[in-house]
């Protein structure tokens, strides 16, 4: 039995065609045993024995006659369990470090507006210093630069590919800008390949083409990388007085100038971390942390699931303090953050739903009983 958790984060990387063959089986063996919790169900969520009634009956309806293939059939289920499930999961998902019983929500608003959250929004600096803003943007070739086009191939995705009729040459390097803002996420592809998910207030300078022995980016912000594996050609991102070199693998880099620490978490192949001082070697499952005010990296393993779950629609907090945590809805919500004077941090730790409007991530969070929120406009204050 996976959780719920499990659950949505595996089916939303299948969906994406990123499972491995262990998760797609591991998908597929998980039929229609669904268990509520029993800790911490709040009556506000409704009747736990009609909901988990009402999701059972939704998956039977859901699966075909036996006459369907097996595959097809699990394919049905998935598609109305995730549904079902992101629903049963709003709001439950969050606890206290300290456990104790959940207490009723105190959340208050002055606002009739609701903030909802943020989505696929991004600037495009060209290399001539135009701008494009890319949201609201029909599909389709948008610029040509140095042989090669830029392509809006979806909503929320940018591609960058060889023009037609250009050969392999070498030519100047021209570089590009993508920003997005607080409230902002936005995919790009890279002219070698590479994947690039950038989150909320961040930027990644890059060349519109690779040339040379190497391929350099520069990051402010947070992103995940997908590189494309070229051993000849080794790939680097440069964050604030740090370094990060690949071959070709999967990782994540969190390196906002408000957060004290640069953190790398390595999901799949290795990288090296380094400054002009000190250098490290990370391993799958490993997170590098790096701070201007030490000398040395700090390696530890770490759940990776919690540093991409923002990619894959999520907040996921494992016993952080509500100033780490505010900030992160700050940037998504795209919302001002105070904190009452009596305020002293608390951690909190769960998984909840990046694409809920605020006030339901806030009643989340309150239902812990140690923490509360006023909301004046685009103003979030966190009282005790």
């Amino acid at each position: 039995m996976i959780t719920k958790e499990e659950f949505l984060f595996l089916y939303k990387k299948n969906l994406a065609g990123e499972c491995t063959p262990e998760e797609i089986r591991l998908l597929e063996s998980y039929e229609d045993d669904i268990v509520m919790p029993d800790d911490h169900w709040d009556a506000d969520l409704g009747d736990k024995k009609r909901l988990h009634g009402l999701l059972k009956a939704k998956l039977s309806n859901s699966i075909p006659d036996k006459s369907v293939s097996k595959p097809s059939r699990k394919y049905l289920w998935l598609k109305v369990a995730a549904s079902a499930l992101l629903v049963l999961t709003t709001g439950i998902l969050l606890w206290r470090s300290q456990q104790h019983a959940p207490k009723k929500s105190n959340y208050i608003t002055t606002s009739n507006k609701k903030i909802i959250p943020g989505g696929n929004k991004a600037y495009l600096t060209m290399a001539n210093g135009s701008v494009i803003t890319l949201n609201g943007l029909k599909n389709g070739v948008l610029a040509k630069q140095t042989g090669v086009q830029i392509n809006k191939v979806k909503d929320g995705v940018l591609e960058y590919n060889k023009a037609p009729g250009q050969n392999s040459g070498t030519s100047e390097l021209a570089y590009n800008m993508m920003n997005t803002p607080r409230g902002g996420q936005y995919q790009l592809v890279l002219a070698d390949g590479t994947k690039v998910w950038l989150n909320s207030a961040s930027s990644l300078k890059y060349p519109t083409a690779f040339y040379g022995k190497e391929r350099k980016v520069e990051l402010s912000g947070e992103a995940y990388f997908e590189v494309a594996k070229n051993p000849s050609k080794p790939f680097t991102v440069s964050v604030n007085g740090m370094v990060v070199q690949v071959l070709g693998t999967h990782f994540n880099v969190m390196a906002y100038n408000d957060e004290k620490e640069i953190k790398t978490t390595l999901l799949e192949g290795a990288v090296k971390l380094f400054n002009k001082d000190q250098q490290a070697l990370l391993k799958p499952g490993q997170q590098g942390t790096f701070n201007q005010q030490q000398t040395a990296f700090n390696v530890k393993n770490v759940d990776v699931d919690d540093a991409v779950a923002w990619k894959n629609g999520f907040f996921a907090f494992n016993n952080e303090d509500i100033q780490t945590i505010m900030k992160r809805i700050s940037r998504w919500y795209d919302v001002d953050v105070v904190f009452s004077e009596k305020f002293k941090s608390k951690n909190f730790g769960g998984t909840v739903s990046r694409f809920n409007d605020v006030s339901q991530v806030l009643h989340s969070l309150e239902l812990t009983g140690s923490v509360h929120f006023k909301t004046e406009g685009r103003r979030i204050t966190v009282m005790p």
